[in-house]
């Protein structure tokens, strides 16, 4: 695969950054903000800026039509924990260490190890301060993998994503100290989880104002349990034909992972998006309040596709667009989501079909900060295609995934081909199916007897690029059901 030059165009980019005026000088002497806001199985047809008429989501569909929109983005799994991973690794799921929802009771998962540096300590050796708010699902508190552990300055939320079923938790997590909530005392719903981390979001940014800062912002929503404050529900509530969703009221599970009932699970999605492209707003308004909006990189994405939990109903809001397959799977609707990168005056506003992965996003906040990245990652800067330079941008040989549950499946996108495998736990050999995405985007036709050699191929690659990992393999044996 082929591996971006750091130092390419940081000459280029420097001078378009710092080149400026004395007036301009305030917001443009020191290194730029970066905000990378990541939604919680938001569907590519979920916002309005592509397709979507019964949400309204005006806040993002303005950073999209100011900014750059990636219409060929990809996920780094089809499920939460695996493509965070990703993320924070800049490493495909073929050679990341967290590779499924592997839990570990009473709360957390699978820790991310101390040998992986994550982007946050990047940022960190790069002069930014470091702040993560929302959901975290990459080790259970106070292991290798906790946050703080992981190069984040401020954590603020839930460290265990299966804690993060539920909105109106018992404790939240603010670095190491347990915010536990009496006002959700057994069946009471006084705090609604998000809006706190919200607040602390908010309050990191007007703390870290005079200082360059790295901000995550793994938001909970729309993931279910299905279910606003009600300033956000009244606004819904009688305009959709329902069907009510029984769920969890009592027991072990309840406010520990099992989700709530909801009498009224459309109007609860649109209320959660809308809640969620409400605070997208009150983010940008907090910069500009703070003068701070014309040195801040946004990006806004989503972690996989749609789910299909809780009383969600994805094909109601034609939430994965044209796309077949939801969170789960690895068809283009598991995996494809929408990416928007807003800077003012540094992005032009467009789109572009640049072929692009969560892994990417470590290579590009690196060749942003100037710094040498290693090597050996399997991400490429996007940098380039950000600043306008398309005829700069290295293009990635071919994009690979593997998800463990379900039987495990792998995928591989190499130009406009896409090839999946199933059941590889129980096939020794399984099929390889194989779409070209420029002309069957829906994924229909299965072409593999007319394309043998592409399918050679792709099963190569799939073989080249999966390294064994034995705490999966583990994992994997233990699998009855998937673990969300």
């Amino acid at each position: 695969m082929l591996k971006p030059l750091v130092y390419t165009l940081f000459p280029v980019f420097f001078l378009l950054v710092f080149s400026c005026s004395p007036q301009e000088a305030e917001t443009t002497e020191r290194p730029p903000n970066i905000i990378y806001i990541l939604a919680d199985d938001l569907g590519y047809g979920d916002l309005g800026f592509l397709g979507q008429e019964i949400i309204q989501t005006p806040h993002i569909d303005r950073l999209a039509k100011e900014g750059l929109v990636f219409t060929q983005h990809y996920s780094g799994s089809t499920v939460c924990a695996p493509s965070r991973s990703t993320l924070v690794s800049g490493l495909h799921t073929g050679r990341a260490p967290v590779r499924g929802n592997y839990e570990i009771l009473p709360e957390g998962q699978y820790p991310l190890p101390d040998s992986v540096k994550t982007i946050f300590e990047f940022m960190k050796d790069a002069g930014y301060a470091t702040g993560a708010f929302g959901k975290w699902g990459l080790g259970y508190p106070r292991s290798e993998g906790d946050p703080n552990n992981q190069g984040v300055d401020v954590f603020y939320g839930y460290n265990c994503q299966r804690m993060g079923h539920n909105y109106y938790p018992f404790h939240l997590w603010h670095n190491q100290d347990s915010v536990v909530f009496a006002e959700n005392a057994g069946t009471d719903l006084g705090v609604y989880g998000p809006e706190v981390i919200h607040r602390e979001t908010l309050r990191f940014i007007e703390d870290h104002q005079h200082q360059p800062f790295f901000l995550y912002v793994p938001t909970i929503i729309p993931h279910a349990e299905l279910i606003a404050p009600d300033a956000y529900m009244e606004k819904h509530l009688g305009r959709f034909e329902e069907k009510p969703w029984k769920g969890v009221d009592e027991g072990p599970t309840y406010k520990m992972g099992g989700y709530m009932s909801q009498e009224n699970p459309r109007a609860a999605f649109v209320a959660m998006v809308e809640m969620l492209d409400e605070q997208v707003g009150e983010i940008v308004s907090k910069l500009e309040e703070l003068g701070l909006r014309e040195n801040t990189l946004i990006i806004f994405t989503s972690d996989n596709g749609p789910h299909r939990e809780g009383g969600a109903d994805p094909d109601f809001f034609n939430s994965n667009a044209s796309f077949r397959g939801y969170k789960r799977d690895l068809y283009e609707g598991g995996i494809r989501v929408p990416m928007v990168a807003n800077w003012p005056g540094k992005i032009k506003p467009g789109k572009t079909d640049h072929i692009s992965a969560f892994w990417d996003v470590y290579p590009t906040l690196a060749e942003l900060t100037g710094r040498p990245v290693d090597q050996s990652l399997d991400g490429i800067s996007f940098l380039p295609t950000l600043l306008g330079r398309p005829e700069a941008q290295v293009q990635h040989d071919y994009l690979y995934w593997e998800f463990i549950e379900q039987g495990g499946k792998q995928a591989i996108r190499k130009g406009a081909w896409k090839a999946i495998r199933l059941n590889l736990n129980r096939d020794e050999n399984p099929p390889i199916e194989l779409y070209n995405l420029a002309e069957d985007l829906g994924e229909t036709q299965n072409l593999a007897e007319q394309h043998p050699e592409m399918v050679a191929e792709m099963k190569q690659l799939m073989e080249n690029s999966r390294i064994p990992n034995p705490v999966f393999r583990l994992y994997v044996s233990e699998l009855n059901t998937p673990v969300r």
